[in-house]
């Protein structure tokens, strides 16, 4: 998908306890990112979560994408309750400490930042 290519004009600079967060969580954590390329919030909010995640080396094997169709089915989407696009899923052993939701009215990246931060899932 498009949207999943970084923003290569985000500022990394100005997100520094994302990028932090993110980074704390290497190696440990699972990203799973539900979109499509026909969907207008995908295209504008996934590039920048693409390009924290780039920008704290978060590693290709720890992101899994799937693209989902205009009735927003696709691979995964029941067994993860996906009825929004996009969607993240956070996970760190198969169990879910995360998820973005496109209603939400801040920056994926951000918002899960703040979530791990809050959760304690990266203590």
């Amino acid at each position: 998908m498009e949207s999943t290519v970084p923003n290569p004009d985000w500022d990394a600079s100005e997100h520094s306890e994302t990028i932090d967060a993110f980074e704390s969580g290497a190696g440990e954590l699972v990203y799973r990112v539900w979109g499509a390329d026909w969907c207008g919030d995908c295209r504008s909010r996934l590039p920048d979560f693409f390009a924290a995640l780039d920008a704290a080396g978060i590693e290709e094997d720890r992101i899994h994408v799937y693209e989902v169709d205009d009735d927003k089915n696709g691979e995964l989407t029941e067994e993860y309750d996906v009825t929004l696009i996009p969607t993240v899923v956070v996970e760190r052993a198969d169990e879910e400490i995360a998820r973005f939701e496109e209603k939400e009215d801040v920056p994926a990246a951000d918002y899960l930042a703040r979530e791990l931060l809050a959760s304690d899932a990266l203590a």
